[in-house]
């Protein structure tokens, strides 16, 4: 019976162990089926020549020299990176004040936070029909609202139809839809901060901002580090908004990279250099994402 018991717990460790590879076999298949097959097989298009006709033509590195000659691809490489750099700035600067706002033991601040979350879980869809009515140059709320301004005679802006001003339609789109989430796990972040801290601080006479640049941001660096990195990627790999309201225009003004890669993919059928542009998006990604982890060690407060 001592020896017995031993074998039975066996038993029922393979079985659990038999069990969970039954349940985990369906994520796995697709992981394969739908993620790294067809990241083996674009790698593979990416060196070659294809029209999604016929057979694919192997041309070697010839996909990735034509992007470094091609004058379009460096503007939509710098309007990819104003997008990222002022949007992921803004968004960031944006979720932490009202985070900090939010972080208050008042009466009714669910409603407040479950507001400002509402508009990540909003359909992309309607979030730009709404956003094109009020960009709308005639009868939008945004001019209607800048016609009110006394003394300033400000003219009617065509928001999403002129060069000018379309990037920055769309950073406003963006920093909408996507600052409650980045806002809620600041406030987690922020809730997580011992509140002895600001109770030693205030007695070495410490107020607000001293507090804010002594002890919450600190305190806060590592949920700082995630939700910017994050925001980077997320703001890469921006495809809806463009699609749905500006289509890279008016005048490449609004032509990010992950939008021209599906034009030249499902438009021009030229599946090959989109695919060498996935791969550079990848590598563009991977160095930022490599370059933030190695400066981390230089901001990031590790306890």
């Amino acid at each position: 019976m001592v020896q017995a018991r031993p074998t039975l717990i066996n038993r029922l460790a393979q079985r659990e162990l038999f069990w969970a590879a039954v349940f985990i076999a369906p994520l796995i298949c697709g992981l394969f089926i739908f993620t790294y097959i067809p990241v083996v097989c674009s790698l593979a298009l990416s060196f070659s020549s294809w029209n999604l006709l016929g057979d694919p033509q192997w041309v070697g590195l010839e996909n990735y020299t034509h992007l470094l000659g091609d004058p379009l691809f460096f503007k939509t490489m710098a309007v990819t990176t104003v997008f990222v750099v002022v949007g992921v700035t803004l968004e960031i600067v944006l979720a932490l004040a009202v985070a900090l706002l939010l972080n208050r033991a008042v009466q009714g601040i669910a409603v407040f936070r479950s507001v400002f979350f509402l508009p990540v879980v909003s359909p992309m869809v309607s979030v730009a029909l709404v956003w094109g009515w009020i960009f709308d140059p005639q009868f939008g709320w945004l001019n209607a609202l800048l016609q009110l301004i006394p003394f300033a005679h400000l003219p009617r802006i065509a928001w999403l139809y002129d060069e000018q001003w379309a990037l920055w339609a769309l950073i406003m789109i963006r920093i909408w839809k996507d600052l409650g989430y980045t806002m809620l796990i600041l406030l987690a972040g922020l809730q997580g901060i011992p509140s002895h801290l600001y109770e030693s601080a205030r007695i070495d006479g410490a107020g607000w901002w001293r507090q804010l640049w002594a002890v919450t941001l600190p305190m806060l660096s590592p949920t700082l580090f995630f939700v910017i990195t994050v925001a980077m990627i997320q703001a890469f790999q921006t495809f809806d908004v463009v699609y749905l309201l500006t289509e890279g225009g008016p005048g490449n003004s609004t032509q990010l990279l992950v939008y021209w890669l599906f034009k030249n993919a499902f438009q021009f059928y030229k599946v090959g250099p989109a695919s060498a542009m996935a791969y550079v998006l990848f590598l563009i990604i991977l160095s930022l994402t490599l370059v933030q982890w190695t400066l981390r060690k230089r901001w990031v407060l590790h306890e």
